[in-house]
């Protein structure tokens, strides 16, 4: 799989499918594990149709994690490549403020990190994600 990175505004809004946030409360990293999981991952998910991807990092932030108040930032977009297609995605930070109950979803648990959790849903890209956010904090 290749993954590239664009500045905010490079990659047509059209193009922009899905929202991913490295979320951060009360010191930690938070990550999501869905019901029929074993494994962690960044919260996130699919734009809806007509949606503003902003709005979608929102609403994905608040059905995976309950999360009622955050300060919300784009980090970048970025693609990932693999047989068949090029999709893009944005990269967004959230330092949550509030934290509510989980929404009735496909997520079972919520839990604080404070690194990268051992075992990942998704092992080739968000490492790649938690660094690429990590290189923003230093400059932000």
């Amino acid at each position: 799989m290749n993954i590239e990175f664009y500045d905010i505004g490079t990659v047509m809004n059209n193009k922009l499918k899905f929202a991913v946030i490295s979320a951060y409360y009360q010191g930690q990293w938070l990550y999501v594990r869905q019901r029929n999981r074993h494994s962690w991952e960044i919260p996130g998910g699919h734009r809806e149709s007509c949606e503003e991807i902003d709005k979608t990092a929102k609403r994905e932030l608040f059905e995976e994690t309950g999360c009622k108040e955050m300060d919300l930032t784009p980090i970048c977009d970025y693609s990932m490549d693999d047989t068949f297609k090029k999709v893009f995605g944005r990269l967004y930070f959230a330092r949550i403020k509030e934290m509510g109950r989980l929404p009735v979803s496909e997520i079972a648990e919520v839990k604080l990190f404070k690194d990268l959790p051992t075992y990942l849903t998704y092992p080739e890209i968000q490492p790649i994600l938690h660094e690429k956010t990590l290189a923003f904090l230093k400059e932000f």
